[in-house]
This record gives structure tokens, sequence and C-alpha cells, in this order.
């Protein structure tokens, strides 16, 4: 359950980060430290890593608002990261970004008589996900995948 004060958080810091070519990907408030741990994550949504410098802008932009808006009175720190690198693919940036790479596909109902694809990422539009297996293009209708992960398994 989100600390009640991450709406406020979310509504200072997405504009902030919209500014500055960023996306709020996550914020947390850990009240279990001392002092208090605000983490917000960012992701720059012009290149497939953020940088360090993106997080340096954004906790210096967003440091100034919160301690303006004193919707945090007390003393807390604030961090600002990269949620670095998910191994599931749910976006259409996550499919274009690992392009090439090393996929696992689960479907909900079988084609071609399995569930589970692996193979390499070759691209997924509105109606089909396409893989290589062994240098072959294998064509998986879109409505029948449930997950796609990244994977460190060999092509079946």
């Amino acid at each position: 359950m989100a600390h009640p004060v991450i709406p406020q958080v979310l509504e200072i810091a997405t504009p902030i980060a919209t500014d500055l070519g960023l996306e709020v990907v996550d914020a947390v408030f850990q009240t279990n430290h001392s002092p208090p741990v605000l983490r917000v994550d960012v992701r720059n949504l012009s290149q497939s890593d953020t940088s360090l410098n993106d997080c340096e802008r954004m906790s210096i932009a967003l440091g100034e608002r919160l301690e303006a808006s004193d919707i945090l009175p007390d003393a807390y720190v604030l961090e600002v990261s990269s949620p670095g690198v998910s191994n599931q693919l749910e976006t259409a940036r996550d499919f274009i970004v690992f392009k090439g790479f090393a996929i696992e596909v689960t479907l909900h109902t079988p084609h071609k008589g399995k569930n589970v694809w692996i193979g390499t990422l070759l691209e997924r539009t509105d109606s089909k996900l396409a893989i290589s297996q062994r240098g072959r293009r294998l064509t998986l209708p879109i409505e029948l995948v449930e997950s796609v992960q990244l994977s460190n398994q060999v092509e079946a």
C-alpha cells in the first residue's frame, strides 16, 4: 500500500519530469528509515537508458519544488534513480529497445501445440509478435500472448 503522500509527490514530480524529457515510473516513501527516504524512479523517454545526469537534474528540480510545497514538513532523504531493467516486456518502447534480444513468450492458449516459445525478438505489431528460432521467423498471434520476458536461454 502506497504512503498517503505519494499522490501529492506524483502530482508535483510528473510535470517536472515531462519538462526534463523524463517519465516518472514509480515513487515510494520509506518511513522505516531514519530519516525517511522518498525514492522516485524516472526513465529517459528519448534514450534506452537513464543517465546519472538525468537523475541529478530531476533531483534538483524536484527537491526545490518539494521544499517549497511543504508536503513533507519533517526531514527526509530524496533519492532519484533509474528503475533499472525489468525482464518483463510490456510497453511498445520495451519491444523496440530489446529487439534482437532472447525472449520467452508465454501464451494463454497453445499455438502449434506449445504454450511457451523461446527465440530472438524481431518485432511486435498490433496483431503479431515475431521471433526468430535458429534463423527461422515465427509469428505468434498477439491475442494469444500472455507475457513476454527477457530470457537467458538459447533458442529452442
